[in-house]
């Protein structure tokens, strides 16, 4: 290790990989900690593309103010600045360095359209493959590096705080073939969670299995300001059976219209791109729609299609190949006829408050990716940005945590009313973990499924104040009976209840900042306040103590 600092990457999704490299790449040795295989991440899963301004008829002045108006007032506009601008060379330099992204026949990157872009700016991969072949690919980088150490099948338990600065991380490591783990202890000064998603706090969600909010959740307990956890971004379109599988929003890009049970386009009435509004405006509609159907999904039709590309089956299989396999699996022909969809959890606006270069509230610390809260995302994510993000700020924060003196602090861009560009309140609002006492004795002990209804049902896609304060009180009360029941427990099934606690901790915090923010904003939409309202176009921060 480098005798400086030692460094320890949690994640091995685009953003932990791009921190890796980023430190690997000024000499320094890095440990990258990964909780199954190396490739399993949700980039691995991505399917859209990646938007970067690298066009001759685009720029990412452009591209910022899409992304600024995607997030609703919620963006810092420095972070969106570098984003964008860095995000165009990260694309290059990838391609460059042999990323395998989709060109014609003079070898010039193709581009597809998404929801909310002025421009078609979104390069892809593998057609709807795109988080598959660049994880592949950066992973085989790092593999080939000799500085980066990696470590499979390692879950995150909880960071290790001295005298309050990062002094390491506490492992599950995996001892045997019966799921059996071994606690284990790695002594870091700098330590970067790139640990992902929380999508698995929702029975319906694209992400994978390994989503359950680790590095949040870890990070919360050891007091480290949080910020924008009341924003979780709903897919309009992941089938409605099977394993909700995400439709990527390409799809509709090319052309595809939403249909109730009667066949009839209502997106057309909602807003005025329709199909191609903010996925906040068509998961709100489309969740309605089903509402109106007692539940029913609705229809994603791609007949559209068929004007430019006759042979339209053909067109899919090329064009989208993972999603045709998937759909004809479950015994769909989607050339022929419209497939049921609906709303999943797919993506985390909110995370680790970090500033421009990836730092946290505790030094030593530091996050990238779907885990932290760059200022990017506001309260809505523009489509494929999340990949650009993971390369810009991942990179951003391996670098710094190479070059930072041992004590450096944070620098976060100060909260600011951007409705009236006044300065406001930058002190964390502070949660108290909920705990068992005589007069309120531990609760059961929750499962999986009890978690994903109860967010589904009150902190999912509509909310009201009567459903979040239900919520806090039950998670609340479920959180302090896992956070009993935690132990040095490592046989068959611990990693799983140490899942449930972490979703049970970001599940809790997310109901209080949801039912603090009396306004709908972005993919926070509450229906007893339906209205966004000028006093709250800002982000707040939290802190669990």
């Amino acid at each position: 290790m480098n005798p400086e600092h030692n460094i320890v990457v949690i994640g091995a999704g685009v953003a932990g990989l791009s921190a890796a490299l980023a430190v690997a790449g000024t000499g320094h040795d890095v440990v990258l900690v990964t909780k199954t295989e190396l490739v399993e991440s949700n980039t691995y899963h991505a399917q859209g593309g990646i938007a970067a301004a690298i066009f001759a008829d685009d720029d990412p002045k452009l591209h910022a103010k899409d992304t600024m108006a995607a997030g609703h007032g919620l963006c810092e506009p420095k972070a969106v600045d570098i984003l964008t601008r860095e995000g165009a060379d990260r694309v290059r330099e990838f391609a460059a360095a042999g990323v395998r992204f989709d060109r014609d026949s003079e070898g010039h990157m193709l581009r597809g359209l998404e929801a909310a872009h002025s421009r078609a700016r979104v390069v892809h991969a593998g057609g709807d493959a795109t988080g598959r072949i660049l994880e592949l690919d950066v992973s085989a980088m790092v593999r080939a590096n000799p500085h980066i150490h990696i470590m499979e099948h390692a879950f995150l338990k909880d960071l290790i705080v001295r005298d309050g600065a990062i002094a390491g991380v506490r492992l599950m490591v995996a001892a045997g073939s019966d799921d059996s783990r071994t606690v284990t202890d790695l002594a870091a000064d700098r330590v970067i969670l790139a640990t992902g998603g929380a999508g698995r706090m929702y029975p319906y969600t694209t992400n994978p299995q390994v989503a359950t909010a680790d590095g949040l959740a870890a990070a919360l307990r050891a007091g480290v300001q949080t910020a924008d956890l009341e924003f979780y971004q709903f897919h309009p379109t992941a089938l409605a059976v099977g394993e909700h599988f995400l439709v990527s929003e390409a799809v509709r890009g090319e052309g595809a219209i939403l249909l109730d049970e009667h066949g009839e386009r209502y997106m057309t009435a909602v807003d005025p791109r329709a199909e191609l509004a903010p996925r906040d405006v068509v998961a709100r509609e489309n969740f309605r729609v089903m509402q109106r159907q007692n539940g029913r999904p609705v229809m994603l039709d791609v007949s559209p299609m068929r004007k430019e590309n006759p042979d339209l089956a053909a067109f899919l299989k090329h064009r989208f190949p993972t999603i045709d396999a998937y759909t004809r699996s479950l015994g769909f022909d989607w050339s022929r006829e419209p497939i049921p969809v609906a709303p999943a959890a797919h993506y985390y606006m909110g995370g680790i408050r970090t500033d421009l270069n990836g730092r946290a509230s505790i030094p030593g610390l530091y996050a990238a990716g779907e885990c932290a809260r760059t200022g990017v995302m506001g309260s809505n994510r523009l489509a494929s940005n999340s990949l650009l993000e993971g390369l810009v700020f991942g990179r951003r924060a391996g670098l710094a945590a190479v070059s930072d003196p041992t004590g450096t602090a944070w620098d976060p861009v100060p909260f600011a009313n951007s409705a009236t560009g006044e300065p406001t309140n930058n002190n964390p609002i502070m949660l108290d973990t909920p705990k068992t006492s005589s007069e309120s004795p531990a609760s059961e002990v929750w499962n999986r499924d009890r978690i994903e209804q109860t967010m589904w049902h009150d902190v999912g896609v509509l909310r009201d104040d009567h459903g979040l304060c239900d919520a806090i009180e039950r998670l609340g009360s479920a959180l302090a009976a896992a956070n009993t029941a935690e132990a040095d427990a490592t046989g068959s099934g611990a990693v799983t209840d140490l899942e449930n606690r972490n979703m049970l901790t970001v599940g809790y915090v997310a109901a209080n900042a949801a039912l603090a923010r009396t306004e709908s904003r972005g993919a926070h939409a509450r229906t007893d306040y339906p209205d966004a309202r000028d006093e709250w176009a800002m982000s707040t921060a939290y802190v669990l103590r």
